[in-house]
């Protein structure tokens, strides 16, 4: 049982579209990342997604509307929900996913991690 501090985690990594594990909680992990630019449309066939912005503005961009997340909001997209993210400037973000959870969804890539560093 130990004291997490989000500043201090974020300060230790500078690369983006990369989470990394901080913690787990049941069969979730809590995992922080740095984003800038456009990610790709995808979705997760059968784990929820939580974003919460710890530092700066994150639009999500969903096909039916789009989500403006600010520092201290958070939105949960459901499973099977094709979403884009996109920050125009570095965001800050925790996100709260099962632990099965793979960073791009139904799409694997270049950006595809299998395996997040615990930091």
């Amino acid at each position: 049982m130990d004291t997490i501090n989000l500043a201090e985690k974020f300060s230790l990594f500078h690369d983006f579209w990369n989470p990394k594990i901080v913690g787990a909680v049941n069969d979730a992990y809590v995992k922080l990342t740095k984003l800038k630019g456009e990610f790709f449309w995808h979705h997760h066939e059968h784990e929820d997604e939580l974003f919460l912005v710890v530092k700066g503005k994150l639009l999500i961009k969903l096909r039916e509307k789009n989500i403006w997340l600010n520092e201290g909001e958070f939105t949960i997209i459901p499973k099977g929900v094709e979403h884009c993210p996109v920050a125009e400037e570095e965001v800050h973000v925790l996100l709260l996913e099962p632990k099965t959870t793979l960073n791009t969804g139904n799409i694997v890539n270049e950006k595809t991690l299998h395996e997040l560093a615990t930091i």
